[in-house]
């Protein structure tokens, strides 16, 4: 993983807005219709050279293929793996069930969530590595033409995967996570392999505790949640951690969010998993004053903060001065060496859903960017 010792560094957690195309060719998949592997694979590759080209030219460092050829940031196993079947209509978050007119209006702006929400019903195992494969083609062809700083791929934590798909064969939520944990191991390692960084997606460890799991009482939350840490680990113990970056966060969506978990109280959690790196949200009005839990934690040598310096789900283009005040915040209490740029979440974490406009999200990036200059200048010249 590409650190710096000259200036801040900027990245983002994964998912970039996918073209008209590509997203009608992933939602006439997920409908069942047919959909040509050859004229899907030469779509995607022209859309994440274009993505690609698009992060570099605002200025982010560390790129990713946008997650473009995933339904979503954790549905997209079950074209992968067995063991998945059904569409079980998951609950309304916690904190949005209150409002039901509010959420017929978001469906209307940001689009609603059409993907299957499927259960484990069978054994999992590998049923295929093409997509996989042809994700590192690529994204490997893309950063011949544009190249970049570092690059990532993403891939669903066991956790996420067991909270938006709902265990019914299993004989206990533990048994479940090791069998996703050691069907996804081959996916962790492949990424690697490959020459990227490894980001594990674990919105499980917070935004689970209102939404997947939300009947659980918060000590089963917490305890849950050290099993799919547990799991976690077990999947990445043969890559590095410098190798690892990890995505926490309680939601992408613009909502209420008063059912959000303390940090406090998942800090512990979150810090025993293995990835070296940690992004999270820092921006949005629910979590930007949790900048003082970081600084009261006493957060191990090897790790990397990522705070989410830009919001997620607001097409407001932060100024890049507030951009440099939230990275100073944060280089302040672990050293500006330690520190990334990124932002709260995914822009297009399920395809043919975003409030943000396609063309915000790059305005965004590119503010960012200045904001990462402007606190790297003040970092280095004290």
């Amino acid at each position: 993983m590409q650190t710096s010792r000259e200036r801040i560094l900027t990245t983002h957690v994964g998912s970039l807005p996918r073209s008209k195309e590509v997203a009608e060719l992933l939602l006439n998949r997920e409908n069942g219709e047919t959909v040509d592997t050859a004229h899907f694979n030469t779509v995607l590759q022209q859309a994440v050279t274009d993505t690609v080209k698009s992060q570099v030219a605002a200025g982010v460092d560390i790129v990713s293929d946008g997650e473009l050829s995933k339904i979503g940031y954790a549905t997209y196993i079950k074209d992968r793996l067995s063991g998945f079947s059904g569409n079980k209509p998951r609950k309304p978050a916690l904190d949005l069930q209150p409002y039901p007119e509010y959420m017929e209006k978001m469906a209307l702006v940001a689009g609603k969530q059409s993907f299957k929400r499927q259960c484990c019903t069978g054994p999992i195992a590998v049923t295929t590595t093409a997509p996989l494969e042809a994700d590192l083609v690529a994204f490997r062809n893309a950063l011949k033409a544009t190249p970049a700083t570092d690059a990532f791929l993403n891939a669903a934590s066991p956790g996420v995967v067991s909270a938006f798909q709902p265990n019914e064969y299993y004989a206990s939520h533990a048994a479940y996570l090791e069998a996703i944990a050691r069907a996804m191991q081959a996916e962790y390692e492949a990424i690697v392999n490959a020459g990227f960084v490894l980001q594990v997606d674990c919105p499980d460890l917070a935004m689970a505790r209102h939404t997947g799991f939300q009947d659980l009482s918060e000590a089963e939350f917490l305890k849950q949640a050290e099993q799919q840490v547990e799991a976690l680990n077990a999947a990445l113990v043969n890559i590095p951690s410098d190798r690892l970056r990890m995505h926490v966060c309680w939601g992408n969506y613009e909502g209420p969010h008063t059912h959000d978990i303390d940090l406090r109280k998942i800090m512990g959690i979150v810090l025993k998993a293995k990835p070296a790196a940690i992004l999270f949200e820092a921006s949005n009005p629910r979590h930007a004053h949790e900048w003082e839990v970081w600084k009261e934690t006493k957060i191990p040598g090897d790790k990397i903060l990522v705070p989410g310096v830009v919001d997620s789900t607001s097409n407001y283009v932060e100024h890049p001065e507030l951009v440099s005040q939230r990275i100073r915040q944060f280089a302040d209490i672990v050293g500006r060496d330690r520190v990334i740029a990124g932002t709260d979440c995914g822009f297009a974490t399920f395809a043919g859903v975003g409030k943000v406009d396609s063309r915000i999200v790059w305005k965004k990036l590119a503010t960012l960017t200045e904001g990462a200059a402007l606190a790297s200048r003040t970092l280095w010249s004290r």
